[in-house]
């Protein structure tokens, strides 16, 4: 089996380090990854300059790119053999909610996916401190994935992927769940400053706080925020498909009557 493995924190990074190293009692491990972190790029590609694939060692490509520079380039002529799997991470950090539509993690899945090749995506929830406990979050995260994919990954439809959430924690995880998607409340507001050339510069506000339900641990199914709260890995099969079927017919009645 011939893995790609790519992420938005950089091919230096010890998530995709741990990664790696973890995954390669199944088959070929190719990392192609960002040269420095490109995290919030999302889906994004590079459109405006020439993307330099550099080989740093054997089978560990560095890319002046974003994350989906890295599995596109990888897929569309880079190499001159297929790919089985397309696994994005570890990533430095949670990628629940709301986060899916600006993380790179989760772009580089979907660019996999879009090649009609199975994708996960994989971040590490909690704080990192520098110090030998961060190596062994990862190293342990990374082993998770290891098993989750020699089991045998579940089946998908066409242009899904699974967004796979792993909560740092000292105690034994609890297993995983198949969550939802949850949400954030509003993002907290800009910060605005003069640089010392007299310049405003502003500062993205940080992510608003997370919408957690009133469920407990035996709902039938629960949020990726609830899941990973409560010790649980967080599955959430999630689709490029972003139309809102219930609302469709509703919409096209409504134009329809307007346009009479």
């Amino acid at each position: 089996m011939n893995i790609l493995i790519a992420n938005d924190d950089g091919v230096f990074s010890p998530g995709i380090k741990a990664l790696a190293e973890a995954l390669q009692p199944l088959g070929r491990v190719i990392t192609v990854a960002p040269e420095s972190e490109r995290s919030g790029f999302s889906s994004a590609l590079t459109l405006d300059k020439p993307l330099r694939p550099v080989e740093i060692m054997p089978d560990v490509w560095a890319v002046n790119g974003t994350p989906a520079d890295c599995v596109y380039l990888s897929m569309n002529g880079l190499f001159d053999f297929e790919f089985d799997l397309v696994v994005s991470g570890i990533n430095s950090g949670a990628n629940l909610g709301d986060d899916v539509l600006y993380s790179g993690t989760v772009g580089a899945a979907f660019e996999g996916r879009l090649m009609k090749q199975p994708a996960i995506a994989v971040s590490l929830v909690g704080q990192h401190a520098s110090d030998y406990r961060v190596i062994d979050s990862y190293r342990a995260a990374a082993q998770w994935v290891h098993d989750f994919i020699a089991h045998g990954l579940p089946s998908l439809p066409e242009r899904h992927i699974l967004n796979i959430n792993i909560p740092k924690t000292d105690a034994p995880l609890k297993g995983p769940v198949v969550t939802y998607q949850g949400q954030r409340k509003q993002a907290k507001p800009i910060s605005s400053h003069v640089d010392p050339r007299g310049h405003h510069v502003y500062w993205i506000g940080l992510a608003g706080e997370a919408i957690l339900e009133q469920t407990n641990e035996n709902a039938t199914v629960m949020s990726d925020f609830n899941a990973v709260k409560n010790g649980y890995v967080s599955i959430t099969p999630i689709q490029m498909d972003a139309t809102n079927y219930d609302v469709l017919q509703t919409l096209k009645y409504q134009i329809e009557m307007q346009q009479a």
